[in-house]
C-alpha cells in the first residue's frame, strides 16, 4: 500500500491535513488486508485490496450506511472509499471491538430483530455486491423463491460447474431448484434489510458495550437468511436467539429452510476454497430433497 498517496487522497477528500503517524497490520481476513492507522491522535481502520476491487468496497460502504440509517444496530462508520495507485481502500472508524457477554448477546438479538422488522420494497438491492470475493447479484424481484433460485443457488451452481464440479451436485441442484416452492407453502416472507454474511466473526462489541455488526453483504431478503448464517458455524449464544424470538418470532418452517439458506454459503465456500465443501453441499441438498418427498 502506498501510504503517502493515501495521505494525499484523504487530505483532499476530508478537506483537512492528514498525516499517517503509525500503521499496524491486523490479521484474520481471508479476502482483504486490514490495518489500524493513526493520524493526529485519531485511530482508523482501513481495508485494502487491489485497485480493480474498488466496487466491492463501495458496495460495503453503501451497506454500512444503509444499516446505520435504520438506527437499529451499530455498524462502523465508513469515512472514505476510493483508489490510490494500485490499491483500493475503505477507511472506517476504529471501534476496538471485543467479545460479547450474555447481556450484549441479548442486545444483539433484539437489535437485529428491530432491523429485520423494517419492511423493504422488494427482494434484491439497488446494486450488486459480493459475498466474500464472489459476485452477488441483487436484481430486484417481487417473488422470493424465484430470487433465491436464480440469483443465489443457480448462480453458485454455475460457478461450481465452471470449476469442474459437475455430475451429482448439478443434478441435485436442478432438482432442488425445481421444488423450491414447497419450502414456502403457507409462508410469505417480507423483504427485510439483511446483513447477508452474519457469521460470528462479523459481530462484536464496542467499548460502549453496544453490539456491532460489520463486513456486510447487504440486500433485501427473507430475514431468516441472517439467522441461518448465525447457526452455520456457531458462535452465538442462546441469549441471542431468545431475545430475537421475543421481539420477532421465527416461523416454524425456519428449521427446514435454514438448510436451504446455508446451502448458498456452502456452495460459495466450495467455489472460493475448494472441494472440501463438496460433500457438505451434496448432503445438504439430500436433506432438503428428502423434505420434498
Amino acid at each position: 500500500m502506498d501510504w503517502q498517496s493515501l495521505e494525499q487522497h484523504l487530505a483532499v477528500v476530508l478537506n483537512q491535513d492528514f498525516q499517517i503517524d503509525t500503521v499496524q497490520q491486523i490479521g484474520g481476513g481471508d479476502i482483504n488486508q486490514a490495518y489500524s492507522i493513526s493520524s493526529g491522535g485519531q485511530t482508523y481502520f482501513v481495508k485494502v485490496n487491489q485497485s480493480a476491487l474498488v466496487d466491492m468496497f463501495e458496495a460495503e460502504q453503501a451497506g454500512l450506511n444503509e444499516i446505520a440509517a435504520t438506527r437499529t444496530i451499530r455498524v462502523p462508520k465508513p469515512i472514505s472509499c476510493g483508489q490510490v495507485i494500485h490499491h483500493s481502500f475503505l477507511l472506517m472508524e476504529n471501534l476496538n471491538l471485543k467479545r460479547g457477554s450474555s447481556n450484549t448477546d441479548a442486545m444483539l438479538g433484539e437489535k437485529l430483530a428491530q432491523l429485520h422488522r423494517i419492511k423493504q420494497p422488494y427482494f434484491g438491492w439497488f446494486r450488486n455486491n459480493t459475498i466474500g470475493s464472489t459476485p452477488q447479484i441483487n436484481d430486484p424481484s417481487e417473488f422470493w423463491p424465484d430470487f433465491w433460485c436464480h440469483q443465489r443457488l443457480k448462480f453458485q451452481l454455475k460457478l461450481a460447474a465452471d470449476k469442474g464440479y459437475t455430475g451429482r451436485l448439478q443434478k441435485q441442484g436442478e432438482l432442488l431448484c425445481g421444488q423450491l416452492g414447497v419450502f414456502f407453502t403457507g409462508y410469505q416472507p417480507q423483504p427485510s434489510l439483511v446483513h447477508g454474511d452474519l457469521w460470528a466473526g462479523n459481530a462484536g462489541v464496542a467499548n460502549t458495550n453496544e453490539p456491532v455488526i460489520y463486513d456486510p453483504a447487504c440486500y433485501y431478503a427473507d430475514r431468516e437468511v441472517d439467522i441461518a448464517m448465525t447457526e452455520l458455524f456457531g458462535g452465538y449464544s442462546a441469549n441471542f436467539y431468545a431475545a430475537y424470538n421475543d421481539f420477532f418470532p421465527l416461523d416454524s418452517g425456519y428449521q427446514v429452510r435454514k438448510t436451504l439458506y446455508n446451502l448458498y454459503h456452502i456452495l460459495n465456500h466450495l467455489n472460493l476454497f475448494g472441494s472440501g465443501y463438496l460433500s457438505q453441499a451434496e448432503s445438504m441438498m439430500d436433506r432438503l430433497l428428502a423434505e420434498v418427498g
